[in-house]
């Protein structure tokens, strides 16, 4: 399963990248707005920091044409940017335009398999069902998710499934086993996934013993 880095963060980014962690970056409005910055510039940074690794800028348009005029223009920024999409009727539109001119989509906001299956249909490269929404308003985001991997395999979709709204490394780890292609993490949920109780005592009991052995 790949990992991409959920941040507008560069010095996130960046720390993640030296550990192996990024095969790619998501980002969205809310995201860029935090950094404070301006939007093309971040995008074009983080786009330089993760060469040939995909690189997801979002539309701020709701209607197709206006998607597609910037989803184009987003494309020429870096040749890793995937263009992210919401889902919607003029997004599908928006999504076989940007398809059929060889721009990479991300469908974003993806709460259903239908919503999910649509996607595909239109040519998306990406879809990005969100557990962790789903899970807060009492629905199994990971059941949506483990039922879009089986439509997507019944019918051979080349469309990859994207884990967005992850809130734990337990969400990973459910991802992982029900075999999604993608999963795009926090960075705080990726330094969680390093730590467990029987790991920090077994590293005390040997540098105790260590330390122990050395006063001999």
């Amino acid at each position: 399963m790949k990992f991409f880095i959920d941040t507008a963060d560069v010095n996130e980014i960046k720390a993640a990248n030296e550990r192996g962690w990024v095969d790619g970056v998501t980002t969205n409005p809310s995201l860029i707005a935090k950094s404070g910055r301006n939007f093309e510039e971040v995008i074009k940074e983080i786009c330089k920091l993760t060469p040939g690794k995909p690189v997801s800028a979002e539309v701020i348009s709701l209607k197709a044409d206006e998607m597609v005029k910037e989803g184009v223009a987003l494309a020429k920024w870096a040749d890793n940017v995937v263009v992210k999409i919401p889902m919607c009727e003029d997004g599908m539109i928006a999504v076989k335009k940007l398809t059929a001119e060889g721009i990479k989509t991300n469908v974003t906001l993806v709460f259903s398999v239908m919503q999910a299956l649509l996607a595909a249909k239109a040519g998306a490269t990406m879809v990005s069902p969100f557990v962790g929404r789903l899970d807060d308003v009492g629905s199994d985001g990971m059941l949506m998710v483990n039922e879009v991997i089986q439509v997507y395999r019944n019918y051979d979709f080349a469309t990859e499934v994207l884990v967005a709204s992850v809130r734990s490394p337990m969400h990973l780890q459910q991802a992982a086993l029900v075999g999604a292609d993608i999963a795009t993490i926090p960075y705080k949920v990726m330094q969680g996934m390093t730590g467990h109780p029987l790991t920090t005592k077994g590293i005390e009991m040997f540098l105790s013993d260590w330390n122990k052995a050395q006063t001999k």
